[in-house]
């Protein structure tokens, strides 16, 4: 459903936050070693993430990325729109384009609830959601 630049972008927006409440900037070998991607990757998505707004970004000897409260309250479908766009949430399971309720896909049926599931999951969770989690041990994002 996710590409990996989504998943390791959700990682990366997680990781930002659970430093929000120490102010700390991160690097991006940082955030590349922290979420296990490798650099040159997590450098792309941070580029597309900061030009979305989804978190900041700032030059300089106490620069870095970071992520500011109100972010941290942007629902998680932010990200996955930026990311992966608009249509993860209405595409084939099997990834045919001509998949629809007339001419479904052999999975379809099955398929759809649980898409449409994870986009109100999406909705609902906010980031702050996420990484309040990891903060309280109560979930964790390394391997």
């Amino acid at each position: 459903m996710l590409s990996l630049t989504c998943k390791a972008s959700i990682k990366a927006v997680i990781f930002l936050g659970s430093r929000l409440a120490s102010g700390e900037r991160s690097s991006l070998k940082e955030v590349a070693a922290y979420t296990g991607e490798n650099e040159h990757t997590v450098g792309k998505l941070l580029q597309r993430l900061v030009k979305g707004g989804i978190i900041c970004s700032a030059k300089g000897p106490n620069g870095g990325f970071y992520l500011t409260a109100k972010q941290a309250e942007q629902q998680v479908i932010r990200i996955v729109e930026a990311i992966d766009g608009e249509e993860v949430f209405t595409q084939c399971g099997l990834g045919l384009s001509k998949c629809t309720a007339a001419r479904p896909c052999p999975i379809h049926e099955d398929y759809k609830p649980i898409r449409d599931g994870f986009k109100k999951l999406c909705q609902k969770r906010r980031v702050r959601d996420l990484y309040q989690g990891v903060n309280n041990g109560l979930a964790h994002l390394v391997g």
